[in-house]
């Protein structure tokens, strides 16, 4: 597996970026919501992975990262009836996806029809029920095929949530359109299209080439006059990014070249110091630690 050496951070004050596009996923492990604005609080992003599925059987959170059992969640996108609040409930949803199987027409129901559970439970073949709030100690089952550099291969293990959240760890999740461009350099032929990685704000890199994100570890991004991010350090990459989704084929390629070519990480992880606005076009700038 290649090393990768990254240059010192950028000066404080610069601008590193600029938000390009931002994302919501309304339900986990389904496809999400393309939006030009989010409103971001200490929890993160308002409304995101505010739903789940619980398979009350095995007592986890079902995950498209154990794509054996739950791959086809990624078939169906939930978006919200009514812009969600900070501090309030979350109001319906609308799912859309083969409720009838595979190959039968997409139709849409909403998360308040009675109906809903039982639809799913007959597609996905487990019985599910829908929450807006985690178990305590809430956990799902996250599978690790065959793919060089990581930890464990072939095998399926326990990944405990961040209390409180439907999260896999971190509150808000962002790549850059340099590391996207790198990947596609590295491994030409490949499709690292940006929904594969699932994140909330897609960042227009100002300048650099390669993981460029990933230099800002330990910085603060600001964006707005308000919001404040700060990097926790890059993103690990799991399975999701192989997936079949939307019009994207499977290929576990993806994830192969993402090892070979960067320890597995493509993104960055980040925690909420100051919520606030995120618009498309706003400048993203790096401040230092402290």
């Amino acid at each position: 597996m290649a090393s990768v050496s990254l240059a010192e951070a950028p000066a404080a004050g610069t601008v590193v970026g600029q938000v390009a596009a931002l994302w919501r996923y309304p339900l986990k492990s389904m496809l999400g919501e393309r939006l030009e604005r989010l409103e971001v609080e200490a929890r993160g992003v308002v409304g995101d992975r505010g739903y789940a599925l619980w398979d009350g059987a095995l007592g986890r959170v079902a995950s498209a990262k154990n794509p054996r059992l739950w791959g086809d969640l990624l078939a169906f996108r939930a978006r919200y009836l009514a812009e969600p609040r900070a501090g309030e409930p979350l109001p319906p949803l609308e799912l859309t996806g083969p409720f009838d199987g595979s190959d039968a027409p997409v139709t849409s129901l909403r998360s308040d029809d009675p109906a809903l559970a039982e639809r799913l439970s007959q597609r996905l073949g487990r019985a599910v029920t829908l929450l807006d709030q985690p178990p305590s100690g809430a956990s799902l089952d996250q599978f690790w095929p065959e793919v060089e550099g990581r930890a464990f291969q072939n095998v399926t293990n326990e990944l405990v949530l961040p209390a409180g959240t439907f999260f896999d760890a971190c509150p808000v999740h962002a790549i850059s359109t340099a590391t996207l461009a790198e990947l596609r350099r590295l491994a030409p032929g490949l499709d690292f299209a940006v929904e594969r990685f699932r994140p909330n704000l897609l960042i227009e890199a100002s300048g650099g080439s390669g993981f460029v994100e990933e230099r800002w570890t330990g910085g603060v991004l600001a964006i707005g006059d308000r919001l404040r991010l700060r990097v926790e350090g890059g993103c690990p990459r799991c399975v999701i990014t192989t997936l079949a989704q939307g019009d994207l084929p499977q290929t576990l390629e993806i994830l192969r070249a993402t090892a070979r070519h960067n320890r597995v990480t493509a993104g960055i992880r980040l925690s909420v110091l100051a919520g606030g606005p995120l618009t498309v076009g706003d400048p993203v700038r790096w401040l230092e630690a402290g």
